[in-house]
């Protein structure tokens, strides 16, 4: 039994427990009065939306691209390694599984040695409470967001569950070098994802988070392994590893694969398709809404192309400053450099660029794209921004609108000198590459070997007004001048409207509109957008098509593209060469009947280029090789041949059906409205072709 000396005070004992307790009631209900309105509300924490990254997939179903203000990707707590939560919980909060959000002991233990040693409260925090400061609060050490930060956690708590607590955790918690999240941290370390993680990386990954820039494996490697070690003697302690595997995994070296690429594949696509997604849908939702956004990039296409053009490129450069000197202001531009603080300005030569574009014939999907030679030193996209003059690359279009209004294959066109008055009152006298003239020639002949004189008298002919018509139904949307002189390509287009106008004629007279997305989700996986019907419009009649394909076939087989053919490219295709006045552009589109291609060579101040600057010298090796590659998988197919097309026998000097005695023939495709009914009355003959003439070429597939 108690004495009554002992019972009075264990009363006074009680009694001041109690009172200890009443204020610490009143105190912690004021407390939470005073920062209640700091708090997030339910509906805040019901609804935790972190920002996610926007990832651009290409047509293998990879991602090639993320915009991001966080770099974030989520994952289900289920894909995440178990030895990760085990390095985490050892480190940071092994008591996790036991409290209600805030540790009790720890943070007693940092408010007493703050208070002692007059500093800011540090450690002690629970990861719940570092989930709270990091998704609702702000870094400052002070009590007050300490406070908050208690309370926020024991909210968390009362809302969530421990594995949904850590999934947040883990998916939201920042690993440095611009990763939010264990995925983003995987595939900027190691280029994996996370459920691929080895143990010892997952402890390098918990190490580096109470300081991510301090202790970042690439800034930092040594720091970063002693943290890693660190992180391996605590899983030690807390009995997730034995001493054996703990003494042989802290022996391994750090083992990094970050990526060396800072811009990714296709940059120029990429940021084609980032300013569509501002305009569509806003730069929050771009950078924080966590949108996939499905392309139709060819992802070995684009390497391809990337590739050829970095290496042609420069072996291009080799050769331009072989036949020039830095004395030759034209061709020399300054370069700044700073040494030693000291500025030093030297001459150096100008940098060719170049841009290719490639789009699928039937789906008008655009399999790659590069816009410049380096986009870390230019994002300007020369395949669409750049308005350049296309030269002969535009001489089709002349040749279309021709057929279109009757004209055909072998009509002839003498190839003399000609005088027309410009805009501006002056004579014009156009002139052909080689300054020579050739006298009259077909217009198969005229294309092939890409006769200005022909072009600048075809055009006239049919009235510049007719090719501006054509050349914009097929596809050219920029403002084309109706002047003679178009049809020498002097109005400026864009390489992609130059690609997907040339299409038409693979196409059989069909346009399909290009694009570049095919299908955008969010978080959700809500579609918000598809585009996988194909926009076709009917633009040219298919037998007007076929020919003009097999006109630009023999551009490609004996003209001027026929280089291709020299370096291998052997599959049935069409195509033509463009190069403009003083070679400041240098072209060459071309299609098979699976894809349609175009590449331009030039420099941005349009500098001439000198006598080897032909667009069939600097532009078709890049198709060309582009195109082998592009092609090699795929079947090869001809151009497929409509009905009501006649193979005919002329005579050149009448334009009517050859007989024996005629001496200039040529045999070409014509229509039912232009076939030659009678034969040759300059040339009559008892011996005439046999009478079964009406050679029709069936549908093929």
């Amino acid at each position: 039994m108690f004495q009554i000396k002992d019972k009075k005070k264990f009363y006074i004992l009680m009694a001041v427990a109690l009172l200890i307790v009443v204020l610490l009631t009143i105190s912690l209900a004021k407390t939470y009065r005073t920062y209640r309105k700091d708090l997030p509300s339910l509906s805040q924490l019901h609804n935790i939306e972190p920002n996610l990254s926007t990832k651009l997939y290409g047509s293998d179903g990879k991602i090639f691209k993320e915009f991001y203000t966080e770099r974030r990707t989520l994952i289900p707590l289920r894909e995440m390694p178990p030895y990760l939560l085990d390095a985490l919980l050892s480190v940071e909060d092994r008591k996790f599984y036991h409290h209600w959000g805030i540790d009790l002991t720890g943070t007693a233990r940092a408010l007493a040695t703050a208070l002692l040693r007059l500093k800011k409260i540090e450690g002690a925090s629970t990861i719940t409470q570092q989930l709270a400061r990091t998704l609702f609060l702000t870094l400052e050490k002070t009590l007050t967001r300490k406070i908050k930060e208690a309370l926020t956690a024991i909210k968390i708590e009362r809302t969530y569950s421990k594995d949904e607590i850590l999934e947040m955790y883990l998916n939201q918690i920042y690993f440095g070098e611009g990763a939010y999240g264990i995925q983003a941290a995987a595939q900027v370390f190691f280029n994996k994802d996370a459920r691929e993680l080895s143990l010892p990386e997952c402890a390098l990954l918990v190490g580096v988070l109470p300081s991510p820039n301090r202790y970042s494996p690439l800034k930092n490697p040594n720091l970063a392994l002693s943290r890693r070690n660190l992180v391996l003697k605590a899983m030690k302690d807390y009995g997730k590893l034995t001493e054996a595997a703990y003494d042989s995994l802290k022996a391994l070296p750090l083992l990094l694969e970050a990526s060396s690429s800072k811009t990714g594949l296709g940059p120029y696509f990429s940021e084609m398709v980032r300013q569509y997604l501002i305009e569509e849908y806003g730069e929050k939702s771009l950078y924080n809404g966590g949108l996939s956004v499905y392309t139709t990039l060819n992802p070995e296409m684009q390497k391809a192309a990337e590739e050829i053009v970095k290496t042609r490129l420069a072996l291009l450069q080799k050769n331009f400053e072989s036949s020039h000197t830095l004395k030759e202001d034209n061709y020399i531009t300054i370069a700044v450099d700073t040494l030693n603080g000291k500025v030093r300005r030297r001459r150096v030569f100008k940098e060719l660029q170049a841009a290719l574009v490639a789009i699928d014939n039937r789906t008008g999907n655009i399999l790659a794209m590069v816009g410049g030679k380096d986009f870390t030193k230019s994002e300007f996209n020369r395949a669409i921004q750049a308005l350049r003059q296309p030269g002969s690359a535009f001489k089709p279009f002349v040749w279309t609108s021709a057929l279109e209004n009757g004209f055909k294959p072998t009509d002839i066109i003498y190839d003399t000198p000609v005088v027309l008055q410009a805009g501006d009152g002056t004579e014009w006298k156009p002139q052909n590459f080689d300054n020579t003239f050739r006298g009259p020639m077909t217009l198969r002949e005229g294309l092939r070997i890409s006769r200005n004189i022909v072009s600048v008298k075809l055009i006239q002919k049919i009235t510049p007004q007719e090719a501006v018509k054509y050349a914009h139904q097929m596809g050219i949307n920029s403002y084309l001048a109706p002047f003679p002189s178009l049809s020498l390509g002097s109005s400026e287009v864009n390489l992609l409207e130059m690609v997907d106008a040339y299409s038409v004629f693979p196409n059989g007279g069909i346009r399909v509109e290009p694009k570049s997305v095919l299908k955008i989700t969010d978080r959700y996986g809500k579609i918000l957008e598809k585009n996988s019907s194909v926009e076709k419009h009917e633009v040219l009649d298919p037998q007007t098509t076929y020919i003009m394909t097999t006109l630009l076939q023999t551009v490609i087989d004996q003209g001027t593209g026929a280089p291709a053919r020299a370096w291998g490219f052997d599959r049935p295709a069409g195509g033509k060469t463009g190069t403009t006045d003083e070679n400041m552009d240098t072209w060459f589109i071309g299609f098979t009947p699976q894809i349609t291609a175009g590449v331009w060579v030039g420099m941005d101040d349009k500098t001439a280029l000198g006598k080897h600057g032909t667009g069939a010298e600097m532009a078709l090796p890049i198709w060309t090789e582009f195109m082998k590659v592009a092609t090699a998988g795929m079947p090869v197919l001809n151009f497929i041949r409509p009905e009501g097309l006649y193979l005919r026998t002329v005579c050149l000097k009448s334009g009517l059906l050859a007989t024996s005695r005629c001496l200039e023939t040529a045999t070409d495709y014509f229509t039912d409205k232009t076939e030659p009914k009678e034969y040759c009355n300059l040339h009559p003959s008892k011996d005439l072709p046999p009478p079964e003439d009406k050679i029709r070429f069936p549908k093929t597939d």
